[in-house]
């Protein structure tokens, strides 16, 4: 897992620009699932290792929850990405990606809505709440 700043900005430029050549090929207006697959053929392309659909067990109080969280994909293990396809973001869809963020451990977290005229209208990068306080 990368833990460097600059690392993790090279990074997430790189999935930025491979998720700009999925909504430049294919616009916006499909089902969320549709951008998801085509990302995740991108970021392969690109020589970016991907996880799609990680699941992260929750418990309460010594209970297991039944209903897990399936994070939509991951790259190099480093950085989450949750991918919409709605008429506008929410403020939930962040705090969607920042539970995920602190769930994982991972450093930064990309948001990105597809059914817009840009992907950059629809584009949220979110960090860690904690990984970049200094010590």
């Amino acid at each position: 897992m990368l833990h460097d700043r600059k690392d993790i900005d090279r990074l997430t430029e790189k999935i930025i620009g491979c998720g700009i050549a999925v909504h430049r090929a294919i616009g916006p207006g499909l089902l969320e699932r549709i951008y998801r697959e085509c990302l995740i053929i991108e970021l392969q392309a690109s020589s970016l290792p991907t996880e799609r659909e990680r699941r992260i067990n929750l418990e309460y109080r010594g209970h297991r929850i039944t209903n897990d969280l399936v994070i939509d994909i991951v790259v190099e293990g480093t950085v989450v990405i949750e991918v919409k396809a709605v008429e506008r973001l929410h403020p939930v869809h962040q705090a969607q990606v920042i539970t995920y963020l602190k769930l994982t451990g991972c450093p930064a977290g990309l948001l990105m809505n597809f059914n817009g005229t840009s992907l950059r209208a629809g584009l949220r990068r979110l960090e860690h709440p904690d990984f970049y306080i200094a010590k």
